[in-house]
């Protein structure tokens, strides 16, 4: 897919980090960008600063996903990219005893849930959306649309605690495949990447010699992905028509340990 200015796209989670990055990118080919975020000011600002516009999304309530579509085509017209970044994680064991005081508790399935609706449902329900929107258009150069989704290197090499992180992720990789098949015949493509250890807000507290500690274990280069290299792998994505149901990884050769 060619990218112009008569191009709309919608980035979730583009109010920071790696949907951010994506955003910017895209708004530097010209792209119609509408960001879906949580973070109002932080949205409006970044929105403002591509021209583009926010929309104030939850990815886990149908009604407020359907509304953030309805601002953005009404400001855009029906997009033709949809990029998933919006999501979260935690880190808590499956069962685990306490050190000091022999307490034994367990990880609650309520969190476990809050973590796939966010990461894999909210995915699945903005993919939906989106491309049933598309249906609407005309193709160009063949084809309607084009998805990318972000999944992680924990859907393969989950880490101690990551239970329920590595599962929402390993579900967005699962779901790749099925829905390009699902929209092929309508010409809209799907594909994932996978990022390793990246520099987003997630990393932002952490001192600087624990994010050098990090960037360090991955093998070349020995540091922590930039956002920036992310989106030009969803822009080089999003333009290449043959790349189709494909999940990649971007993690500079890293294989997680357990811990």
């Amino acid at each position: 897919m060619k990218l112009h200015p008569e191009i709309a796209a919608v980035v979730t989670g583009g109010a920071s980090g790696l949907g951010e990055a994506t955003a910017r990118a895209l708004a530097a080919q010209g792209v119609k960008v509408a960001l879906f975020d949580m973070n109002k000011d932080k949205g409006e600002n970044v929105a403002a600063d591509i021209k583009g516009i926010f929309c104030e999304v939850n990815v886990t309530n149908d009604d407020s996903v359907a509304a953030g579509f309805t601002k953005a085509r009404a400001a855009h017209g029906q997009e033709r990219i949809l990029v998933n970044c919006a999501g979260t994680a935690n880190a808590v064991k499956t069962a685990r005893r306490d050190k000091k005081t022999g307490e034994i508790s367990f990880f609650s399935a309520k969190e476990f849930d809050r973590i796939v609706q966010i990461n894999l449902v909210g995915s699945f329900r903005c993919i939906a959306m989106s491309a049933a929107g598309m249906l609407t258009l005309e193709p160009l150069d063949g084809e309607r649309g084009a998805i990318v989704n972000t999944a992680s290197v924990a859907a393969q090499d989950g880490q101690i605690g990551q239970a329920a992180y590595a599962a929402s992720k390993a579900g967005v990789v699962g779901l790749t495949l099925t829905v390009a098949r699902d929209l092929a015949a309508d010409g809209i493509r799907v594909n994932t990447i996978l990022p390793g250890i990246f520099d987003t807000p997630l990393l932002a507290a952490a001192p600087d010699h624990v994010k050098r500690a990090l960037g360090a274990q991955v093998p070349f280069p020995p540091r922590l992905g930039n956002p920036a290299e992310f989106a030009a792998l969803a822009l080089a994505m999003i333009e290449n028509g043959y790349l189709n149901g494909e999940c990649v990884r971007l993690d500079g050769a890293i294989r997680m340990a357990p811990r």
